[in-house]
Parts: structure tokens; C-alpha cells; sequence
């Protein structure tokens, strides 16, 4: 219960960014860009710009997203604490907190198509 509670703050945060007051969409920021960060540290060597060296189809662009099911905050959560296939699990490195940002991260930039 308290991961769903913490995913659905994460994506009301994300839409709250386009349709509230400054200091909500400030929050979102701030979540995304630690997620960047995060990102940058702990996925990026695998999945830089949105990429996936391992396996090419099975991106973070947001077609291949949609078409794994992989295309929200509890699935991208699921995915990096728990590791599957050649992806290491992230539990235990990360808290959940930092996962909640890299999930923020990376539907941002899904969204973007990876442009900044």
C-alpha cells in the first residue's frame, strides 16, 4: 500500500506540472532533475539517451515502453527494484525514494523522446 501511495504521488506530481501553481510544478522539477542525476550515476552506462546496449528493442523510448507495459510509474518502479533478465535489481542500492525520481526521469524524457 504505501508503494502505490508513494507512485501515486509521483505521477500526480508529474501532472501537477503543467496544470498548477509554481511551487507544485517547482516539486516536479526537482524530482525529475534528482531523478536525472540519479539516471545519470546508476542507468545511463546501459541506457544512455534513452537507449539500451543489451537489448535494442527493449528501450525507454515510449513506444517500446507501451509495448512492454512498461509505460508507468508502478512498472518502471517494479522493473528497477526488482531487476529482470540482464537488468540488475536496484534494490537495497537505491531507496525507494530515488527510484520513485528515476521513474519520474524517465516518463519525463519518454515523453520528450529524449530530447532535452
Amino acid at each position: 500500500m504505501k508503494k502505490l501511495m508513494s507512485s501515486l504521488l509521483v505521477a500526480i506530481a508529474l501532472c501537477l506540472t503543467f496544470f498548477t501553481t509554481p511551487a507544485l510544478a517547482d516539486a516536479a522539477t526537482a524530482l525529475t532533475a534528482r531523478g536525472a542525476k540519479l539516471f545519470s550515476a546508476n542507468c545511463a552506462a546501459c541506457h544512455q539517451g534513452g537507449n539500451n546496449v543489451i537489448s535494442a528493442n527493449k528501450n525507454l523510448k515510449a513506444a517500446a515502453l507501451k509495448q512492454y507495459g512498461m509505460d508507468s510509474t508502478e512498472a518502471i518502479i517494479a522493473q528497477v527494484t526488482n531487476g529482470k533478465n540482464a537488468m540488475p535489481a536496484f534494490k537495497g542500492r537505491l531507496k525507494e525514494e530515488d527510484i520513485q525520481a528515476v521513474a519520474a526521469y524517465v516518463l519525463d524524457q519518454s515523453a520528450k523522446d529524449w530530447k532535452k
